[in-house]
């Protein structure tokens, strides 16, 4: 509060009378607080008997550990939510008067995932039994003897939104070393239903009608298939290539106005229950999706194999039922985008860490992702929910673990909020 003058600057007088005010605001940072809590367990020995008494200590992650739930929910946070590595955070830490070493933080976050892995177990049992499943990979290098080797990290996404469900959405990580086939199988061994993804070779055994316990049904991605039109009808990246560049296709132009017809229709339905989906799908998609069909048709067989928009073409064809499915399901999306959103932070986070540090860090990430990005796909922030957690878990029957899942803790916070 700034004082008033207690005469006029002008003529002197002290007969000033106050007309209003004007506020100023300007956004500052307070430093964060670190704070040592002691507790003091006064001990106690009985004349009688003279058996000792004594409460037991405060519960900690990490056995006979020091960091408290807030700390270790910054770390986690701060390295699978924000992907800064370790080594960053302790030097961040040092400039602050704390001296927390990297072997340290990396035993923390060990710990933290063993003691959050039922919570792992209890999402993954939620999305496999989804109806629909979005699924996707991408790369992860992984260090291994000195050099890295080509890691994938898988996600399988539940999100029955677009289609009215009320089921929460949640997201599943695994990692895997390489990119073969066996690992989608073993992820999804006990899941049959739709898969959204793209048309990875190693999911086909996953389709055959013998599996058991039943096939799953495939469900591609237009956005795929779009983006090869596009990236030869991109005017304005064609501009910024070299002279010698290829001509703009008007037959990918073309592809693109028509795939935009079909997204511009979705976008009109989503959210809508099952039947009401399919009835406009019926309605106004069916008979876009055939003349697309008929007019690809024609347009391939008049072109040769060298052909630049030849390849999207035939990608699209060859596939054809796996794209023309959301037809006959108000359940499919056009899209595959929630996996590829979900792995979004894997794609920007690598540039950041360069590598997982071996494979048990690999799956340690996963763990992390798969809480990290459900609590996120929910609307609650990641780090307030591990912070609670971590604090109650220990103390927490087995039997009523599920309350702690994101979507069911929510509703508690906010019954104890109303409560207050």
């Amino acid at each position: 509060m700034i004082p008033a003058p207690e005469s006029c600057p002008c003529c002197g007088s002290p007969k000033l009378s106050k007309l209003g005010e004007d506020i100023t605001e300007t956004l500052e940072v307070i430093p964060r607080q670190w704070k040592v809590i002691q507790t003091v367990r006064e001990k106690f020995s009985c004349r009688d008997c003279e058996t000792i008494t004594q409460p037991p200590a405060p519960f900690h992650v990490t056995p006979r550990g020091f960091a408290g739930p807030n700390l270790l929910a910054m770390i986690l946070f701060e390295k699978f939510g924000q992907h800064q590595p370790l080594n960053r955070q302790s030097e961040r830490y040092r400039r602050e008067g704390i001296d927390l070493s990297v072997s340290t933080l990396a035993d923390q976050v060990g710990a933290c995932t063993m003691v959050l892995q039922p919570l792992h177990a209890l999402i993954e049992r939620h999305v496999l039994s989804a109806e629909r499943l979005h699924g996707d990979d991408t790369t992860v290098p992984i260090l291994a003897k000195g050099q890295t080797v080509k890691g994938h990290i898988w996600v399988y996404v539940r999100d029955d939104r677009p289609f009215g469900g009320r089921s929460p959405p949640a997201a599943l990580y695994y990692a895997s070393r390489n990119r073969r086939h066996e690992h989608p199988a073993r992820h999804l061994q006990n899941f049959s239903g739709i898969l959204q993804a793209d048309a990875y070779s190693g999911y086909n055994e996953l389709y055959e009608p013998s599996r058991a316990p039943g096939p799953i049904t495939s469900a591609l991605c237009w956005a795929h298939a779009r983006r090869q039109f596009f990236e030869l009808a991109d005017i304005a990246a064609n501009a910024r290539r070299r002279k010698g560049a290829a001509a703009i296709s008007p037959v990918a132009l073309e592809a693109v106005k028509r795939i935009d017809a079909l997204f511009d229709i979705e976008r009109g339905i989503n959210g809508l229950a099952v039947d009401e989906r399919l009835r406009v799908r019926q309605k106004d998609s069916v008979p876009l999706v055939k003349a697309l069909e008929v007019w690809l048709r024609e347009e391939r067989s008049r072109l040769s194999r060298a052909a630049s928009v030849a390849q999207p073409i035939d990608y699209m064809l060859k596939r054809w039922d796996g794209f023309a499915r959301f037809l006959d399901d108000g359940r499919i999306c056009l899209t595959n985008n929630a996996a590829e959103r979900a792995l979004r932070g894997f794609a920007l986070g690598r540039k950041s860490w360069l590598f997982a540090g071996s494979e048990r860090g690999a799956d340690r990430a996963a763990i992390m992702a798969t809480l990290i990005t459900t609590a996120k796909l929910n609307e609650i922030d990641p780090q307030a929910w591990l912070a609670d957690v971590l604090a109650r878990i220990n103390d927490h029957a087995i039997h009523r673990l599920d309350e702690l899942l994101p979507w069911n803790w929510a509703v508690a916070i906010e019954r104890r909020r109303a409560a207050a």
